[in-house]
């Protein structure tokens, strides 16, 4: 309406200014000149209209001017003109055109409509992209047939796939479950480490259910404005229950359904009106047959108690990292329809990637895919895969990073000290893979794997884990006679174990099994009070100190004796990584129990000269004598030998358990 208004005032206003063009052009002439022609007898005629004087000139011209005063105030000009005999008379303004005065009357009041018009179309029109579309639900629907996911497609999560089948069957053939008298439950929480697959499951029961699914994330209820949060989540519902029977999944739940009253913010804040709606919406006077509400988190213990009481989400599945069968399962998922090459194996993957969680595993698949395209191979090979393996764990490697002999042989000695000392330790996770080639952003690494997936942990073994992560520092003060700044994170680790052991583990004899401190919580994050949680006196945060350091202290001494002790041992490996750069498992074993690693130092040049020189030589011209592939003829005898025992480190499930650990400490 206001757009036809404007179309009719543009056109008035075109036809009042060509209308204007048809009228007599007229001179404009300043006020003295005016006088001038006055005196001079050129001007024929005046007409004064308030301080606009015009009239005709001698020869018919038309002028106008504009006099500083109003004319009658100016008596002389007025005498002159009188003594011209120049005819005089005053006229008022012209009034303005009628419709002029219907615009600037009824403009207002047409804006105000039209205004209002456009609001009720906005706020009644839907579209998100709307002014006032705000309020509205930002879930994304996706039909049956959109729903790509299904429970193949979902690896390493068997017990949660085996609770979500019962939420499938509800929504296939509810009567059955009616029959019994049972109640589907009405909400499940799935809550585990971040790349499970909790989105991944939810997607899955969408598509074997075939029904529509709702997707949206717990920041999308939360806005600037007051009560937007409940309007969407009113809007969520409603939407769903004009789809039932459907899932509707919540991802990241915990932004809107952490627990109320929390933090400095107080108890009357947008989030938590959310969240009230959200709790009636989810089991009030209102029954909403046929929703099921899947929600997705990884911090479960800040969620609301009465977000997770029965009747809101009844079923909570932990969907936890997988263990050794999961993540074979996973891999065979993410490597199907790859072109794998022959010699992977995926038993011997899975078992180097404990604490590999889903998206871990995809990730490595990929930066193998990556990497085997960078090197213009067709196939997918195991070297690609175990190479992402540590580059998914410590980072890519820094090629183009120098290192000065110094720092070669400080990293050596270091990487050495960590290595050694895994060895030795009886209860350390075995040792598979020693470098100082800067990886990320450590200057080199020891790779220790441990044989299977564990939950917990025994003192013993914190205590060897305590020895490992000082072997480095130990190994530079005891040869070097120097320390660096590379074990700054050693210390980091060993003191965030040994604080455990005492606060949380209950594992220090002077102090006893008995919890100290709850800040984890307690923290204004995590949904609960605001305070460091300090449940303890001052005295006894002394004593905690002084475990700390007694608990250090013994374990640094341990450790010195034994690399003091084993300093041979240490020498040896270091001087091979200087040599090497990388030590397998098996190398670190021969090295230990012979003294020297039987397996010949291949060079690049080395390698590049030998295929030269196979490229120069002329293939006899008897067929039965021609080199066969396998030959050492064909490829040289140490490039041969290097393929073999790299065929002999793919088929080792493990790294082996040195039988050479037998000293005083493990006795």
């Amino acid at each position: 309406m206001v757009f036809y208004f404007l179309i009719v005032l543009v056109a008035v206003t075109f036809i009042d200014y060509f209308s204007a063009q048809k009228t007599p052009k007229r001179v404009d002439i300043g006020y003295s000149e005016l006088l001038t022609k006055v005196d001079a007898g050129e001007v024929s005629e005046v007409v004064i209209v308030e301080n606009l004087v015009k009239g005709k000139l001698a020869d018919g011209t038309d002028f106008s001017t504009i006099t500083p005063g109003a004319p009658n105030n100016d008596t002389a000009f007025l005498k002159t003109l009188k003594e011209k005999n120049v005819p005089m008379k005053a006229e008022n303004p012209p009034e303005p055109p009628w419709w002029t005065g219907m615009i600037t009357s009824i403009f207002p009041i047409l804006l105000l409509v039209g205004l209002w018009f456009f609001i009720m179309q906005q706020s009644q029109g839907g579209g998100m992209g709307k002014l006032f579309g705000f309020g509205r639900s930002h879930a994304k629907m996706m039909l049956a047939t959109q729903g790509k996911a299904m429970f193949a497609d979902v690896a390493g999560a068997d017990e949660a796939k085996e609770e979500l089948e019962e939420v499938v069957e509800f929504l296939k053939q509810p009567q059955k479950f009616y029959d019994l008298g049972a109640r589907i439950p009405k909400g499940v929480l799935l809550f585990g480490p971040p790349g499970t697959g909790k989105t991944l499951l939810a997607r899955a029961v969408a598509g074997e259910a075939g029904v529509p699914f709702f997707s949206i994330s717990g920041s999308d209820f939360v806005e600037m404005f007051v009560g937007v949060g409940a309007s969407r989540v009113r809007d969520l519902f409603e939407q769903a229950k004009l789809n039932a029977p459907c899932i509707v999944f919540i991802d990241e739940i915990d932004a809107v359904g952490r627990q109320r009253g929390a933090g400095v913010g107080g108890g009357h804040d947008e989030r938590e009106q959310t969240l009230n709606q959200l709790l009636v919406e989810m089991d009030g006077f209102a029954a909403n047959e046929g929703i099921i509400i899947i929600a997705a988190t990884n911090r479960p213990d800040i969620l609301d108690p009465a977000l997770l009481r029965p009747g809101r989400f009844d079923r909570q599945i932990v969907v936890d990292k997988p263990d050794v069968k999961g993540r074979k399962a996973i891999l065979e998922v993410h490597t199907k329809g790859k072109p794998i090459a022959g010699d992977v194996n995926l038993d011997i993957l899975a078992r180097r990637t404990p604490g590999f969680t889903g998206a871990d595993l995809s990730n490595l698949v990929n930066e193998a895919a990556l990497l085997s395209a960078r090197r213009n191979k067709k196939t997918i090979a195991m070297a690609e895969l175990e190479e992402s393996i540590e580059r998914v764990m410590a980072g890519p490697e820094r090629k183009s990073h120098v290192m000065s002999d110094e720092e070669k042989k400080l990293t050596a000695y270091h990487e050495g000290g960590h290595a050694l000392i895994g060895l030795l330790v009886k209860h350390a996770d075995p040792v598979h893979k020693v470098t100082i080639i800067p990886r990320g952003r450590a200057g080199g690494y020891t790779l220790m794997l441990p044989k299977e997936d564990r939950s917990y942990a025994t003192r013993s073994e914190l205590i060897d884990r305590l020895k490992v992560a000082m072997g480095g520092r130990v190994a530079e003060e005891v040869v070097l006679g120097e320390i660096s700044t590379g074990a700054s994170q050693d210390i980091k680790q060993a003191s965030r174990i040994v604080r455990s052991m005492i606060k949380e583990y209950g594992m220090s004899e002077t102090l006893g099994p008995i919890a100290y401190g709850e800040t984890d919580d307690r923290q204004t994050f995590l949904g609960r009070m605001y305070g460091d949680g300090r449940n303890y006196s001052e005295n006894v945060a002394s004593e905690i100190d002084a475990e700390i350091r007694k608990y250090m202290n013994k374990v640094y001494n341990d450790c010195r004796d034994l690399v003091i002790e084993n300093r041979g041992k240490l020498d040896l490996i270091a001087n091979a990584l200087l040599e090497r750069e990388t030590l397998t498992a098996k190398e670190l074993e021969e090295l230990m129990t012979t003294g020297e690693i039987s397996t010949p130092l291949i060079k690049e040049e080395e390698v590049v000269l030998d295929k030269k020189t196979e490229e120069k030589k002329e293939p006899p011209k008897d067929d039965d004598k021609k080199p066969k592939p396998g030959d050492p003829a064909y490829i040289g005898n140490a490039l041969l030998e290097k393929v073999k025992n790299t065929m002999k480190e793919a088929e080792e499930m493990t790294a082996p358990k040195p039988n050479f650990n037998a000293t005083k400490y493990d006795k």
